[in-house]
């Protein structure tokens, strides 16, 4: 049986990448609440739809009864037998409904609570869809520039580019096409929301899969990243297979590749390291183009102190302390920078402090003695101690706790 809205639903169904068996529920709920408008009750009807000829079917049961007390629910007998003579009373008949007779009020109203529900539905493909892609590049068209954000059309899908994704350095217009990666899908009360970004770091790392096939392959891999976006990054590459230099296949031939990643990320300076597993070769190379001489490191709080000639140290640290930030956030060290003659003179007050107490002249044998039992063994370890701690040992009072104190502080 053919439906004014069924035609109208199956044009939809044509533009609409949506399951026939989803929208096939929608409209058999939309009947079913068009019913319960014009009968009060839908309790007794059944509606079936037939995507594929365009049908509807709606039946309607009714229980056989010899004097009527409610037309929806009941039918009297000699009605029931002008169609099926062999009818009694107690049976069940089923009556079959024209949609037609609904009215054209409620076929309009239907129309637009199915648009309404396609509408809802496909959001929540939209959102779905997009969710699977997060981490994916996709390529869009500025539609409309804000202050806080750029919204661009994608596969026409909006998506949202907020300032807090973009490249600083970069100015955009109107019908530009631009590629981003999906970082976040949220569903909000108008929708999906679809958030890029261009200045993730995994950003690069996807235009590095692009562009350097070995990446991809999982031949190279990315380590660690680094970015300030549109200014400098530093990227960490290791190679699984020794016959392939992981920074030079990044980097490829005549620079071909890595000029196409900083040529989509507006001029982004890169440098391109191979990671190393011992902490000192990576953090040497993470400061890269400084060479220091030497590296301290303190494994426990994360700490490092490169040693660098007073050529070196201008470079280690960078631009604005760029170069020193960007290799403590690919190391994951807290790197201190420091000139050789000013860490020579450190290792020496170091030693100092960690002079034992029997060889300090200051203190007299009885005093040194006393303090050893107390737990002190070097200068140091008075030094850093506060006066309570000393006087919690025979014989040392507040006064001799603070000559002590103050005859070690005069031998730094």
């Amino acid at each position: 049986m053919k439906s004014e809205i069924v035609e109208a639903f199956s044009a939809l169904v044509k533009e609409k990448s949506i399951d026939k068996g989803v929208l096939s529920k929608i409209l058999e709920d939309i009947f079913l609440s068009m019913i319960k408008k014009k009968y009060g009750a839908n309790d007794n009807f059944d509606c079936f739809v037939n995507m594929e000829k365009g049908e509807i079917e709606i039946y309607q049961s009714k229980t056989i009864v010899e004097n009527v007390t409610d037309e929806v629910t009941e039918i009297e007998l000699k009605e029931a037998r002008k169609a099926e003579p062999d009818l009694e009373v107690g049976d069940e008949f089923l009556e079959i409904i024209d949609p037609a007779t609904f009215g054209r009020r409620l076929i309009i109203s239907a129309k637009q609570n199915l648009n309404q529900r396609i509408k809802e539905v496909e959001k929540e493909l939209i959102f779905e869809e997009y969710k699977k892609r997060i981490g994916e590049i996709i390529n869009g068209d500025v539609r409309q520039i804000n202050r806080d954000e750029i919204y661009l059309n994608a596969d026409r899908t909006e998506v949202i580019l907020p300032k807090s994704e973009q490249i600083p350095t970069e100015r955009h217009r109107r019908g530009e096409t631009l590629r981003g990666i999906i970082k976040e899908v949220k569903m909000t009360s108008r929708g999906p929301e679809i958030i890029i970004s261009r200045a993730s770091p995994k950003f690069l790392s996807r235009l590095f899969e692009l562009e350097v096939p070995e990446i991809y392959d999982g031949i190279i891999e990315i380590k660690e990243i680094a970015r300030e976006p549109g200014e400098r990054t530093k990227i960490a590459v290791y190679s699984n297979d020794k016959r392939i230099d992981a920074v030079g296949a990044c980097v490829g031939m005549k620079g071909m590749r890595i000029q196409a990643i900083v040529k989509e990320l507006n001029n982004e300076k890169i440098d391109i390291i191979n990671w190393s597993s011992e902490p000192e070769i990576f953090i040497t190379r993470a400061l890269s183009p400084a060479k220091p001489i030497r590296i301290a490191i303190d494994d426990v709080d994360k700490k490092v102190i490169a040693v660098l000639d007073d050529e070196q140290i201008s470079l280690a640290i960078g631009k604005g302390g760029q170069n020193r930030r960007l290799a403590c956030k690919l190391t994951k060290y807290d790197i201190q920078t420091m000139r050789d003659d000013e860490y020579k003179k450190m290792v020496e007050k170091e030693s100092i402090l960690d002079l034992p107490l029997s060889e300090v002249a200051a203190l007299s044998e009885n005093m040194v003695n006393k303090l050893i039992k107390g737990g002190f063994e070097t200068k140091r370890d008075v030094i850093d101690s506060d006066i309570a701690e000393l006087t919690r040992i025979p014989g040392i009072g507040e006064k001799t706790a603070i000559k002590i104190k103050n005859a070690l502080a005069d031998l730094k």
